[in-house]
């Protein structure tokens, strides 16, 4: 998972042997990916971290700021008053290295990363750290959210040679930026038998200076056996379709085997929400409806339900700002990693937007109002565009001297007597709030009583039962409870609040405007009168189109080259240096093809065929088959690498896949068919993982079955856009859950 808190202390040995130059090293990076999402190994020491967590004073302590005061990303912005000789990748740096004949140090992270602010507090405004990285190194700080090239080639390198990574990424290089060593967070001091950070950077002095073509030499092998492991050809132009559909089946299969009866979820403590492993559940649930496995298909529902109340009810959920943290740390979705990212917000709406369409239970459709409210209130600039990320720190008061995870979020028991009054007794009991703290579910909830006294809120039974045990109505029982929320939310208002990135980044954009664009037909459904409780606004559906419109329109503004139709990849005071990546595109052209399924307008669709046309100019392997994830224009970053992980976030080729599937069914049959024989390809160049390693994924799953469908649904609407009877028709047509189903328009006007 993206957010990540790497365990203290991951040392870095010498260089292993170089792994081998096979598929084989492909399928052991995306399992060490899948062990580090469900390791409990992962579980944070947060005891450190409320210690040593960044500061809330002046930055600096008056210090002169360093190169980074220059740069415009929030992360590099918070390193700009360290004492550390801190460069931004590029060329300055580079020359600099070579020029002096020294290693460089790279330091990764991004601005809400948690184990990134207890480094920076521990080494990086430490004099006497600073002085051993500015007399024996050129330090080069790199943004992962703004950089993806550059973290995915170093992330690669330490996740392939030591088991496993994280952040902050602690990578050093030689001049010519090919990886020596690396790890993840250091503490400064050497401990419990373990080297601390100056120690490890006194070993590597001394073995740059004793071993040097020694380290050289690994390096280049290592990253030339990357390379070849990374950027694998397909051996053949497609993938049958009797083995196609067998991918969903075992996927499916594996991840039921790891469901998690009990608390929901797939997979032990922590628990990360993957929206992608829910997706492909849902495939397989429609699959089986057809094929009328009733039975089976129940048993699919189920998982996915009971994971998604869960989810809803735990601390993972913010009850009264809305939206979903992170990840739990428990198994029980109770006390959070309390960062909130967009890239979840906007999958996971789309999960119980599905669901929601499927059960009917206005249930589902209130949760994805409540992420999509949050986003609407909380993340959203005045141009539309919206922000990244809310850090999980801050301070606990006004002048805090350091600040602490969840300060802003959890509660006493006390806060909310004296926030609540009379309606007290029945909120505590109802969300388990107790004197002593509730962070007591679970072993690993809060091994180090950092919450003591503190609650996060949970639902741990039914609202129906609890209000009949009031002797409430199960509407006056929900609208107390909203009343409640509202007015702990705006006592929360006044805390010193999380750090907000409001960087702009395209690809994470197109999953919230994907969510957006879809909740504005399927909420439509809903019947009338429905009662919505605070944090949920109740807006009418069509309100979250024009919030995807006007996302869309600001990036189609401000992020794309109309005259080389090319996308940056983020924005803030004026677009990044870096050129848009694959998942940029993909995952733009999926909002796109959204907006016009879902919207009706004809100039999205125009866009994301425009989009397409690049995307395959820019990263298409037309020979071997399959996408890189750079346009491989820029000679620093080292890999260009096809990526296929469906993780926090799926693969841009899976999504590329998919929006190919999608584009074929709408144009005519030569076009058509150049969509499908790309999407074959690919799924070509991936037959290996997808066989023997389908968990990986699972989205790329799905879009290997979708080719195998001899005819998409085409449901093509006729009329007057502008009349109700129209748009009564267009809700229809999303009435159903059906990922094999495209909608097209033909619009008339009344005389």
């Amino acid at each position: 998972g993206a957010a990540r808190r790497s365990r203290p202390g991951h040392i870095l040995p010498p260089p292993p042997a170089p792994p081998p130059p096979s598929h084989a090293l492909h399928a052991r990076l995306l399992r060490h990916r899948l062990a580090a999402a469900a390791s409990s190994s992962l579980s944070p020491l947060r005891f450190v971290a409320a210690a040593m967590s960044s500061s809330s004073a002046a930055p600096g302590g008056g210090r002169k700021p360093n190169r980074l005061a220059a740069e415009h990303s929030p992360y590099l912005l918070q390193h700009a008053h360290n004492p550390v000789d801190w460069y931004p990748w590029g060329d300055e740096a580079f020359e600099k290295a070579r020029k002096l004949d020294i290693p460089i140090f790279l330091s990764i992270g991004y601005s809400t990363c948690h184990w990134c602010h207890v480094m920076e507090v521990e080494s990086f405004e430490n004099e006497e750290v600073a002085k051993i990285l500015n007399d024996w190194f050129v330090s080069i700080k790199v943004d992962r959210e703004e950089r993806p090239d550059v973290d995915k080639v170093y992330m690669t390198y330490v996740s392939a040679l030591y088991g496993g990574g994280g952040w902050p990424l602690t990578v050093f290089l030689s001049p010519n930026l090919k990886p020596l060593m690396g790890g993840t967070y250091f503490p400064p001091d050497d401990k419990y038998g373990r080297p601390g950070f100056k120690t490890i950077l006194r070993k590597v002095k001394e073995a740059w200076d004793t071993k040097r073509d020694a380290l050289e030499k690994s390096g280049n092998v290592v990253i030339e056996q990357l390379r070849d492991a990374l950027s694998a050809k397909a051996n053949f132009q497609d993938v049958p379709n009797d083995v196609a559909v067998l991918y969903v089946d075992q996927c499916v299969e594996k991840l039921a085997s790891s469901y998690d009866p009990k608390f929901g979820g797939f997979g032990s403590a922590p628990k990360f929400p993957r929206p992608v492993e829910d997706c492909i559940m849902l495939y397989k649930f429609r699959k089986h409806m057809e094929a009328r496995q009733e039975s089976e298909a129940q048993n699919i529902m189920k998982m996915v339900t009971h994971t998604l109340q869960c989810m809803a009810r735990g601390g993972v959920h913010d009850h009264v700002g809305g939206g979903f943290h992170r990840y739990s740390v428990d198994e029980c979705w109770h006390v959070p990693h309390f960062e909130k990212m967009l890239y979840d917000q906007g999958q996971i709406a789309n999960v119980y937007l599905d669901t929601y369409v499927i059960t009917g239970d206005e249930y589902y459709s209130s949760v994805a109002r409540d992420i999509l409210d949050y986003l609407r209130r909380d993340m959203i600039g005045e141009d539309g565009e919206i922000f990244s990320a809310e850090d999980a720190d801050s301070a606990e008061y006004e002048g805090a001297p350091r600040k602490k995870e969840g300060s802003f979020y959890v509660w006493t028991s006390q806060e909310i007597e004296d926030t609540l009054g009379e309606n007290a007794e029945l909120f505590k009991n109802h969300y388990y709030v107790k004197s002593s703290g509730n962070c007591d579910l679970s072993g690993m909830s809060d091994p180090h009583n950092e919450f003591s006294g503190k609650n996060v809120l949970i639902e741990r039974k039914p609202g129906s039962l609890m209000a009949s045990k009031y002797g409430k109505s199960v509407d006056e029982y929900y609208g107390i409870l909203g009343e409640c929320r509202q007015k702990l939310f705006d006592v929360r208002s006044k805390r010193p609040r999380p750090h907000l990135d409001d960087k702009v980044i395209v690809s994470w954009n197109g999953l919230a405007i994907s969510a957006f664009a879809r909740a504005s037909q399927i909420l439509k459904s809903g019947p009338p009168g429905t009662k919505f409780y605070f944090p949920v606004a109740g807006c009418d559906p069509v309100e979250y189109l024009q919030v995807a419109e006007k996302a869309a329109n600001f990036i189609k503004e401000k992020l794309y080259d109309a005259s080389s139709k090319r996308l940056h990849h983020s924005y803030r005071n004026g677009p990044a240096k870096a050129p848009g990546f694959l998942d940029d595109y993909a995952f733009l052209i999926n909002a796109l093809l959204d907006l016009y399924e879902y919207g009706g307008k004809i100039e999205w669709l125009l866009w994301a065929v425009e989009l397409q046309v690049i995307q395959d100019e820019l990263f298409l392997d037309k020979q071997g088959g399959g996408y890189f994830n750079t346009p491989g224009e820029d000679p620093s970053v080292l890999l260009r690498v096809k990526e296929d992980y469906d993780g926090a976030e799926p693969s841009g080729n899976s999504m590329a896949a998919i929006n190919m599937v999608r584009l074929s069914s709408i144009f005519d049959a030569a076009k058509s068919e150049g969509y499908k024989r790309n999407v074959e390809h690919l799924l070509a160049v991936f037959e290996t993982r997808l066989k023997e390693l389908g968990i990986a994924l699972p989205l790329m799953c799905c879009a290997a079955d979708m080719l195998t469908v001899p005819s998409r649904k085409q449901v093509v609407l006729v009329g007057n856009k502008a009349s109700p009877e129209f748009q009564d028709m267009v809700a229809a047509a999303f009435s159903s859950y059906d990922p094999n189903r495209t909608v097209r328009y033909i619009f008339h006007c009344s005389r």
